[in-house]
């Protein structure tokens, strides 16, 4: 279950603030092309994002209430050369939305697997264990699934002070790859089941890979900005979380189950947060057009208390679990993607949260060059990756 939308990664509004990854950016992996995803233009607020596929727009007022609906084609945007082949990075989901659609979308046919073959003890780089999370994706550019000693190969240039790791779905038996090396370097797993249409076995694929160990597992998420993507309906989602919480619950799992949506989606639709253990939300401010990227951590601050004003507990835990900044890629207003700016938002948002850092997922370990970039996502897709770098084992 692959996501290109780290997965369906999506643009951030500021009074909207829109999130990915990963619409957001969705994780791509289980929807490679997002034609027909929902784009909102934001009336008198701030911030406004566009998605992958404007072809439906819908127009709000400044409370997210839907106040006007139109259809346009697609802009006419010129795609950039091909990148050189220095590092790449993805990118998460760009315009916020929060749309009540009440089917789900189908997911994209299952990659190609390759064979595991063994792995010798791996090294891992030293960081000081800072608390802070981190988006991991196991593909390789050709969309194929990485078997566990490629996994462990990326993983030794993953600095040890990212003590919680998150993925996205249960295919290329990726859970209990990255679980292995989770154990291995004692930090936690952010497991996420991406597909809602058969909950049942994406749960059992959990539960075979846990084996009766639930204790190097923080967080399973059900969903991905399924309803800033227009893909189901705040009510569908909240329905998913009670019966994954009941099956992993059955098999000895007592840990947090959440949904992950839009900051956006998620103000809108605040029973999201409600039916979740902690508020989980996909937040990017180079989507929102106006923040530049020394400013990231502000205005995550600014945002998450817009989001807090609407939720039942107003005192519940909010988690960002992707974040980031693209090195490469379109302008988006005063949000420029280069490898100075990327440093410098990662810098802003660690120095924002460096007092509750289990707060942030940064998005995402390695570019994502088996996603395809967009001018919906500023031809940005693929190069979100941590210093501009590709994944060490392809």
């Amino acid at each position: 279950m692959k996501y290109s939308t780290f997965i369906a990664a999506i643009p951030l509004l500021q009074l909207a603030a829109a999130q990915p990854h990963r619409r957001r950016h969705v994780h791509e992996h289980q929807l490679v092309k997002k034609d027909g995803d929902v784009v909102v233009t934001v009336v008198n607020t701030v911030y406004a994002e566009a998605t992958d596929s404007p072809q439906v727009i819908v127009y709000v007022d400044q409370d997210g209430k839907p106040v006007s609906t139109t259809t346009e084609g697609l802009p006419a945007v010129q795609t950039p050369a091909p990148p050189a082949p220095a590092p790449v990075a993805p990118a998460p989901a760009p315009v916020e939305v929060a749309p009540v659609v009440e089917s789900i979308a189908a997911a994209a046919p299952e990659p190609v697997e390759t064979t595991a073959a063994p792995a010798s003890t791996p090294t891992y780089s030293s960081g000081g264990n800072t608390g802070f999370g981190l988006v991991y994706s196991p593909y390789n550019a050709d969309g194929t699934c990485k078997s566990l000693s490629q996994i462990q190969e990326d993983f030794k240039a993953i600095s040890t002070e990212y003590t919680l790791i998150r993925t996205y779905g249960t295919d290329c038996n990726q859970i209990a790859n990255v679980l292995t090396i989770v154990k291995e370097r004692k930090n936690k797993l952010f497991a996420g089941i991406f597909d809602i249409s058969d909950l049942s076995t994406q749960v059992a694929t959990i539960v075979k890979a846990a084996n009766g160990d639930w204790s190097s597992f923080d967080t399973i998420s059900v969903g991905n900005e399924l309803v800033n993507s227009g893909a189901a309906s705040a009510s569908t989602v909240v329905a998913a979380i009670g019966t994954v919480r009941g099956l992993l619950k059955t098999a000895g799992y007592t840990g947090n189950v959440v949904t992950v949506d839009t900051l956006v989606a998620s103000r809108a639709n605040p029973s999201l947060c409600d039916a979740s253990d902690y508020c989980a939300v996909n937040c990017h401010p180079f989507f929102d057009g106006n923040v530049a990227a020394a400013d990231s951590g502000n205005f995550l601050t600014t945002q998450i208390p817009t989001l807090q004003e609407k939720l039942a507990n107003k005192s519940q835990k909010i988690v960002v679990t992707e974040t980031g900044w693209p090195w490469k890629g379109l302008p988006n207003g005063a949000a420029v993607a280069s490898l100075p700016n990327q440093a410098a938002a990662i810098s802003s948002i660690k120095k924002s949260f460096a007092s509750k850092p289990e707060s942030i997922i940064l998005f995402t370990a390695f570019n994502d060059m088996w996603k395809k970039n967009t001018p919906f996502q500023f031809e940005a897709e693929q190069y979100w990756g941590m210093g501009g770098i590709n994944p060490p084992s392809g």
